[in-house]
């Protein structure tokens, strides 16, 4: 039987048949670190519990290099019942367990219980736990709390804790002191509903120098990002900014984009002609890539190049958000197009803003693209999602299928009421490759 995948209260069970001599007593006997992973399957709630079994077991759990407390930690009826006698009955388990355990802690996670931590005693109580964790040298740290109408302050400690690989905070305020100079070993770093200044994120950030991955979603106090991260491979942005820009980040090679300031008439970076041109200057080895409708419109500023001037030749996989009656936003995507040529996968969500003029006749582009010299892509997997009935929208499939020779599949979705009888038109566009499926997906309303 392996023990290490055995889970819940399964484990719980079966250690008290063993203890009860029901069954031969085969998990005492295992080194101690095979156990310590046995216990770190269950609730923390759970494994304390296993001290009652024996003299043996009483404390086994006080090594467990991972603690998490989280909902499974106290009973949901109670915290149906009554929120506060929750918090209360959390905060006590947390100092009983942090009190009695001896040996080093890896991993410490405090996620989100649904209730108000807003109270004085309660941010004490979390900026000690944090001050003990600290001096155990915590190599992974997470913080999901939810503190009413305010952010949770993250204590100076926290900020000494060179040993830290992987943070994730979540609805914190970070005021690093001014004599920080970032986290030494930290490898993976994700801020969520965080609030700093613009001066002390770029510190943080550029003092990482082994940040690998790297997720920031919807950070406050922050209008323009600069990221300076040499070792960076892995990067996620979900939020509303003015500007952004890469400063040596070439290992980065897995991008994804999400919204951007919709609201900003955006121009081009101070010194480049073209958003586009100075974006990909730092991602020479990017391969997987997902841009929203928004950012694009952000890397559509200032002049847009036919081609990159230095290929993308690593991107494989390409996800983009388009408005269609956005004429720069189709000479975007095209120039992106034309500079990956190993893409062999590609996702295109279509988007048609309301009240927004269609490309008018003067400024429709597809004449002139399919009058250039082609330039074959070897894209093998195409889908498309949120097709109406739209000239451009329809081209661009068109153009897809006439100059993509190695297309095995495209996967073709209809945006909510347009009738399956556009699918007729679509299936009869010239293709390049001879054993290309055209397939219609049906839109799930719901």
């Amino acid at each position: 039987m392996n023990y290490v995948h055995l889970k819940g209260r399964k484990i719980a069970n079966t250690i008290r048949r063993t203890v009860i001599g029901v069954e031969p007593d085969r998990i005492s006997c295992l080194p101690g670190h095979v156990i310590d992973q046995i216990l770190s399957y269950l609730p923390i709630r759970e494994a304390v519990k296993t001290s009652v079994l024996s003299s043996e077991w009483r404390n086994k759990w006080h090594t467990l290099p991972n603690i998490v407390f989280d909902l499974n930690c106290v009973s949901n009826i109670e915290a149906i019942k009554d929120p506060s006698i929750f918090m209360s009955k959390l905060l006590r388990i947390v100092d009983h367990v942090l009190l009695l355990h001896s040996g080093p802690i890896n991993k410490f996670q405090l996620s989100d219980p649904g209730c108000d931590l807003s109270d004085v005693n309660s941010v004490a109580d979390i900026d000690r736990w944090i001050l003990r964790l600290t001096e155990k040298s915590i190599k992974e740290f997470v913080l999901q709390i939810f503190v009413a109408k305010k952010y949770y302050k993250i204590p100076q400690c926290l900020f000494s804790c060179q040993s830290l690989q992987n943070l994730k905070l979540d609805c914190c305020c970070i005021q690093p002191p001014t004599t920080f100079k970032g986290f030494k070993n930290l490898k993976s770093l994700e801020l969520y509903q965080v609030t700093m200044a613009q001066d002390a994120f770029e510190n943080l950030i550029s003092g990482c120098h082994l940040l690998e991955d790297l997720k920031l979603l919807y950070l406050e106090g922050l209008t323009q990002l600069n990221i300076h991260a040499p070792n960076l491979k892995k990067f996620l942005i979900v939020g509303d900014f003015v500007d952004f820009s890469f400063d040596n980040t070439f290992q980065l090679t897995e991008l994804g984009l999400f919204s951007f300031d919709s609201r900003s008439n955006h121009s081009q970076l101070r010194g480049c002609s073209s958003n586009l041109l100075r974006f990909f200057a730092h991602l020479p080895h990017i391969e997987s890539l997902v841009i929203s409708s928004q950012f694009l419109k952000y890397l559509d500023a200032g002049d847009v190049p036919v081609k990159l001037p230095t290929p993308c030749i690593n991107l494989s996989s390409l996800f983009i958000c388009i408005r269609f009656n956005d004429l720069k936003q189709i000479l975007a995507a095209l120039c992106l197009l034309r500079s990956s040529p190993n893409l062999r996968r590609l996702e295109i969500a279509a988007k048609l803003e309301k009240h927004t003029d269609l490309l008018t006749p003067a400024s429709y582009c597809w004449k002139d693209v399919f009058l250039e010299p082609p330039v074959p892509l070897r894209v093998r997997h195409v889908s498309i999602k949120g097709i109406s009935d739209n000239t451009s929208e329809l081209d661009f499939i068109r153009f897809l299928l006439m100059y993509s020779p190695m297309l095995e599949k495209m996967t073709v979705k209809l945006e909510i009421n347009v009738t399956p009888e556009l699918m007729t038109k679509i299936i009869q566009f010239k293709r390049a490759s001879e054993q290309a499926e055209v397939i219609y997906q049906e839109n799930d309303s719901s």
